[in-house]
């Protein structure tokens, strides 16, 4: 635990966050689809980014049962969750690897404790003849509502493992090609914050990747050891392409989901913060969004000696031409969003804070309006 780490020991501020969490990954999804609308995704890129936002809102849904009785101080049993209140406005990662852990031993203490409505039974037993609050009860019947949310699966976790799909063949015999979009996440442990990879990779391998049981192993492995937030784009794919010969990443994205921030719960400093405290905006539009895209393209190819009579292919990639920050993003470009409600992204424009005029901004309503701002 640090001091940036807070712990929500309020019922009702606890109950005010995830409801909070629920609005913004449902946003998500809507911003998703309007990025596709604009030609900046396509139909596999949405596909994906909805996986995830699904399974994010699982997660959140899982920990919100599992602090339902967050606030009864006087239970010693009761605990609260931990979510970063500097850096994402997320819960910590901590909390996410307990979640997995406890998912492995789901069956088992579902299998052991009473059924929801036998607790509930025994709730109004309690209430009705001790005439007393069943706080315990209340608690045990949380926790077996989190655990069966545990058993569906289905939940963003700290590690989610490459799938791969496939797109086309083009060619054929030996100049056949596989086309592939890959796809994986992490919770970045060190900023707390949901972090998503798609890749478009050319297979000229003799099976098809996915079907490979020597290459596909190793593939996932290698992804999930380079999917750290420090490292550029630029090292992921030159790294990727240098380990497998038959295998050309020709575009890489990563997606930073976040930070989230909330004058009621962060305290993040600079522009936004001042725009959500002036706004004052009403329960559950207090909060702002940040996208990050990050893109390395393919810019063309060069053959490499390998051996005494063959050659393989290697990608040779686009860096941002423009000030010569491609050396130091490591990426072709680098696209700032950022997510707010109405009367926030109101206060932002009459305020104009250096630094938001290239942002893009998604202004969104509780009816599920996107509108799309530079």
């Amino acid at each position: 635990m640090t001091q940036d780490h807070v712990a929500l020991t309020d019922g009702f501020a606890a109950r005010r966050y995830f409801a909070k969490f629920e609005a913004i990954t449902a946003h998500m999804g809507r911003v998703a689809a309007q990025m596709r609308a604009e030609g900046r995704l396509n139909d596999i890129d949405v596909d994906i980014l909805g996986r995830y936002q699904v399974a994010l809102g699982f997660t959140f849904k899982a920990l919100a049962l599992k602090y339902l009785l967050t606030g009864k101080a006087s239970e010693r049993f009761l605990t609260a969750m931990s979510f970063d209140a500097v850096e994402s406005g997320f819960p910590v990662a901590a909390e996410l690897l307990v979640m997995a852990n406890d998912a492995m031993q789901a069956e088992r203490h579902l299998a052991q404790a009473p059924s929801a409505e036998r607790l509930k039974q025994d709730m109004v037993q309690k209430i009705t003849t001790d005439f007393e609050t069943p706080v315990k009860l209340q608690y045990a019947l949380s926790q077996r509502l989190y655990y069966e949310e545990l058993a569906k699966g289905g939940l963003f976790w700290a590690r989610n493992d490459p799938e791969a799909i496939w797109v086309e063949n083009t060619g054929e015999g030996r100049d056949l090609r596989r086309r592939y979009v890959l796809h994986w996440a992490v919770y970045d442990s060190q900023y707390n914050l949901p972090t998503v990879y798609i890749m478009e990779v050319e297979d000229t391998g003799k099976y098809a990747l996915a079907r490979d049981q020597r290459r596909w192993p190793e593939v996932q492995a290698h992804l999930m050891g380079q999917a750290l937030g420090g490292l550029k784009l630029v090292t992921i794919a030159a790294g990727f392409d240098q380990s497998f010969d038959d295998l050309h990443p020709k575009r890489l994205r990563r997606f930073h989901l976040g930070p989230m921030y909330s004058h009621a719960f962060t305290r993040q400093s600079g522009p936004i913060a001042d725009v959500l405290a002036t706004a004052k905006s009403p329960v559950g539009q207090d909060w702002a969004m940040a996208w990050t895209l990050e893109e390395l393209l393919s810019e063309k190819v060069r053959e490499e000696r390998a051996g005494w009579l063959s050659t393989v292919e290697r990608e040779v990639y686009a860096l941002d031409p423009f000030s010569g920050r491609g050396a130091d993003t490591g990426a072709t470009s680098t696209e700032r969003m950022i997510i707010l409600p109405e009367r926030p992204y109101q206060v932002l424009e009459e305020m104009r804070p250096a630094g938001f005029n290239s942002i893009r901004k998604f202004v969104v309503s509780p009816q599920g309006r996107v509108l799309s701002y530079t």
